[in-house]
């Protein structure tokens, strides 16, 4: 197998990026593009000289097709990856792998009973602040973890959640800070400090009218070694702030601030020189860096042709959305919440009860 092709299903802003990151790979070929609409579809296709399609069971007939890359609204990713896998394709998804656990495991079942693979995109693992910090922890120069925490300080404009019918409900988008911004900074937590055993959370719809989900939230946050920690996030924080990691172990302490590894203080005196950041973070905007993308996607290409897991598949990917539903079930029920959760269920329960607005 000389070249992996791709196909990609959507037309949003993060299609050019998986577009550009495949096309930067010698061993990737995009071969053809998926969209509900002719005019977009068609105008992605010729900027990326592939083939365009209106009809996705038609595209995926293609023999010639060995993946498809789905960047569609999150609550239709199960639908088109199994869909997909069904027909003989390896699938990835760009976060969040699902909206609830149910869709999620079915997913990864219908793969795994397919003999394909799934890949689950979180790109920013693959920045250099967090692969140079991952190391570090490794490598044991944090010493035992003490506390981990995410804050994602983000501003969306009314506009931003209109630009779209899906953004911002519980069918489509599944939550809001938290699950379309926030899950990035979430996946990159738990990568670092390890499993969430559990979060004691609190949300709130407090700066954007007549939105479904929450813009604004706060958890309290146990790791699975004993570890504290919090996770914060906000797309409310004009005009859109630093977004930063923490990380403090009994030898020393980290931050990233936007990917970038900006302090380690370590009580051996070791010194790390911040580098630059591999992506614009926090932003959403069709200019950011394709960089990360482009990592990940050589990662997962070298597992295809080694027929082996990718190393963020369905499982790890399913990771951070298991922390995210913890939360938003703990600031429903008003109780502490315990991982790994039983079901997702109580979001049905949330979403008619007017979502956070009332609680």
């Amino acid at each position: 197998m000389s070249k992996i092709k791709f196909a990609i299903v959507g037309t949003g802003s993060i299609v050019p990026i998986h577009a550009q990151a495949i096309s930067d790979i010698h061993d990737a070929a995009l071969v053809a593009i998926f969209g509900r609409s002719a005019a977009k579809t068609q105008e992605l296709a010729g900027k990326f000289n592939c083939a365009w399609y209106n009809d996705y069971q038609e595209m995926l007939k293609r023999t010639d097709i060995d993946a498809v890359s789905i960047c569609t609204p999150n609550g239709l990713h199960a639908k088109l990856g199994m869909e997909a896998a069904l027909a003989g394709k390896h699938v990835i998804i760009e976060k969040p792998i699902e909206v609830t656990l149910e869709k999620a495991d079915a997913l990864i079942k219908i793969c795994q009973s397919q003999g394909v693979k799934l890949g689950i995109i979180f790109q920013r693992r693959y920045s250099d602040g967090v692969i140079a910090l991952k190391r570090l922890l490794e490598q044991g120069k944090l010493g035992r973890l003490i506390f981990g925490g995410c804050y994602i300080k983000l501003y969306r404009s009314r506009e931003y959640y209109d630009s779209g019918a899906w953004r911002g409900t519980w069918d489509m988008d599944g939550g809001g800070v938290l699950m379309n911004q926030g899950i990035h900074y979430i996946d990159m937590l738990q990568f670092l400090a390890g499993s969430v055993a559990e979060v004691t959370g609190h949300c709130g719809t407090l700066g954007h009218t007549g939105l479904e989900v929450e813009d604004t939230a706060s958890a309290a946050v146990k790791f699975q070694s004993g570890a504290l920690g919090v996770i914060e996030g906000t797309t409310c924080a004009y005009p859109g702030l630093v977004s930063r990691i923490d990380i403090y172990g009994t030898e020393g302490s980290a931050v990233i601030e936007n990917e970038v590894l900006t302090s380690v203080q370590l009580k051996s005196g070791y010194e790390y020189k911040a580098g630059s950041s591999t992506e614009n973070a926090g932003v959403s905007s069709p200019d950011i860096s394709f960089e990360c993308h482009r990592r990940q996607f050589q990662e997962i290409i070298t597992a295809f042709k080694n027929n082996m897991e990718p190393p963020i598949n369905g499982l790890e990917g399913r990771k951070a959305l298991e922390v995210i539903l913890a939360i938003y079930k703990s600031a429903f029920t008003g109780n502490r919440v315990t991982l790994p959760l039983a079901d997702s269920l109580f979001l049905k329960d949330l979403a008619k009860s007017g979502g956070f607005k009332k609680h």
